[in-house]
């Protein structure tokens, strides 16, 4: 435990000593205020954030894999990862101490957006409990993302090729369970594969967290998805130890 807190103090606290952090969460948080306030809020005359949920995955696409593409690229390339190893820590440990930093920095960035909500009060009386479950599936979605972005920074020492792959995989997983792509695969694909291709969706399991409905399902998905990345991510790591 001692090891796993050491990780995560150190990989937090890295975030902060660099510009990255602050630009990061300026860009952040200005595409969810425009995400929020400028695609038709003022058109629909409804003061609730469903605006700005419905775009997260898109920017969590970005975002997230921008966030993750440095926990094991940069230390490839510098090569402190033979140091990392070196030390009293299992891989499973190191893994987790840096996927939770950053999955709280990614927890600070979404908690910024607080005013947001202030604001929607202020204008109307939205639900709060839809607001809840919506930050809740959005933190749950940005782990998954995080979990994804891990392995591919693992796989390879170039941040670049890890932000694209992340990218990539990141947003076949939103875009699969989109109305167009389903009706376009729907045209040659049977029944019980679309409906597995919409079921892999992070799209589909945030959409129904976010309407307020917290089915056993849609945790098991993000969590099982967390769970599996990172078991990915610690067999490339046991393998490039052993070399």
């Amino acid at each position: 435990m001692n090891s796993f807190c050491a990780v995560f103090k150190r990989e937090l606290k890295s975030y902060f000593t660099t510009p990255l952090a602050y630009v990061f969460l300026v860009i952040f948080l200005f595409f969810s205020g425009y995400l929020a306030f400028w695609e038709g809020f003022y058109e629909m005359r409804q003061a609730d954030m469903r605006a700005f949920f419905k775009n997260l995955p898109l920017l969590f696409v970005f975002m997230v894999p921008s966030t993750a593409m440095r926990l094991w690229a940069e230390e490839r390339k510098v090569g402190s990862i033979e140091l990392l190893f070196t030390l009293p820590i299992t891989i499973t440990q190191a893994i987790l101490g840096k996927f939770f930093a950053a999955w709280v920095f990614l927890g600070i960035a979404l908690a910024l957006t607080f005013p947001m909500v202030i604001t929607i009060c202020y204008l109307g009386e939205p639900d709060v409990g839809l607001i809840i479950t919506g930050y809740l599936g959005s933190l749950l979605m940005a782990g998954g993302f995080l979990a994804i972005g891990c392995f591919f920074s693992a796989l390879s020492k170039n941040q670049v090729i890890s932000f694209v792959l992340s990218v990539v995989a990141c947003a076949i997983l939103v875009f699969a369970g989109m109305p167009s792509t389903l009706n376009y695969v729907s045209t040659f694909l049977p029944a019980g594969m679309v409906s597995a291709i919409e079921g892999m969706s992070f799209q589909t399991h945030f959409e129904s967290i976010q309407r307020g409905v917290l089915k056993f399902g849609d945790i098991s998905y993000f969590v099982l998805l967390i769970v599996g990345w990172i078991a990915a991510c610690s067999i490339i790591l046991d393998e490039r130890k052993a070399r």
